[in-house]
């Protein structure tokens, strides 16, 4: 396992957003193309999870992004964050928060 410093990770911002709206990503049979609300401020997120995950299971859902990454392109869809799941043999599980918080709240 690669490690970072403790300065690198302080660089990582993740925020707790609440996905509005989620749909198949067009040209992209594994990425759904989520709009995610974070209260201040809302981004579109790619995230290739379309193999698991019905659009309609997600939307309303409040789950970590990490939301300091440079934009990227996935088959011509912006991604302006990060999805984060747990990485298991049969499928991503989310980090779900215990409690309900609002919109943009930050993970540390």
């Amino acid at each position: 396992m690669d490690t970072i410093t403790f300065e690198d990770f302080k660089k990582v911002e993740v925020r707790i957003g609440k996905i509005t709206k989620c749909e198949k990503a067009e040209n992209a049979d594994k990425l759904l193309k989520l709009q995610v609300d974070f209260g201040d401020f809302k981004r579109q997120i790619i995230s290739a999870i379309a193999g698991w995950y019905d659009p309609s299971d997600l939307e309303g859902k409040k789950l970590p992004f990490i939301v300091n990454l440079e934009p990227r392109n996935f088959r011509g869809h912006e991604s302006q964050g990060m999805l984060m799941a747990m990485d298991t043999e049969e499928k991503p599980i989310f980090l779900i928060p215990a409690e309900d918080v609002p919109e943009g709240t930050l993970v540390v």
